[in-house]
């Protein structure tokens, strides 16, 4: 056994570039979770029809849980990325990549909030209590209504 066969091989070093292509992908998942939260909002109609409380439908739940998944995600693709650049000697926020990265994750915190009060509402139970129209059924029974003065 020679000298040289005791040392390991090293490993396939990753081009210096690969983190600021993948840290484009950041401000991308940031645009997904914005589009989702939205999204969720625009379906709010969905759970009242002709007068009847439905619930929240099929893709309020998606959209509900998918923005705050890909916000996290892209929190944690940036915190992996900037690591392993600065782990291979290399300044991440020197890069235009990797400002707009940073940049765009300072929205999660503000993105995580309406997402996590998104989720809290489509947990909630039945806002009419039970009746329909959102509690029309108060004002249509004179016992619920009190008397008129």
């Amino acid at each position: 056994m020679s000298g040289t066969d005791m040392h390991p091989t090293p490993a396939t070093a990753v081009p210096a570039s690969s983190w600021r292509r993948w840290s484009l992908l950041v401000p991308v998942l940031v645009v997904a979770s914005a589009g989702l939260v939205a999204a969720h909002f625009s379906f709010e109609g969905d759970s009242f029809q002709n007068c009847r409380y439905l619930g929240p439908s099929t893709r309020m739940y998606v959209t509900a849980w998918a923005g705050p998944v890909c916000a996290l995600a892209a929190l944690l693709l940036l915190t992996s990325l900037r690591s392993g650049a600065r782990r291979r000697g290399q300044r991440p926020g020197a890069a235009w990549q990797g400002r707009v990265a940073v940049v765009a994750v300072c929205l999660v915190p503000v993105l995580l909030l309406v997402q996590l009060a998104a989720l809290a509402w489509l947990y909630e139970p039945d806002p009419s209590g039970g009746h329909d129209c959102s509690g029309l059924a108060q004002v249509l029974d004179p016992v619920a209504a009190g008397p008129l003065a």
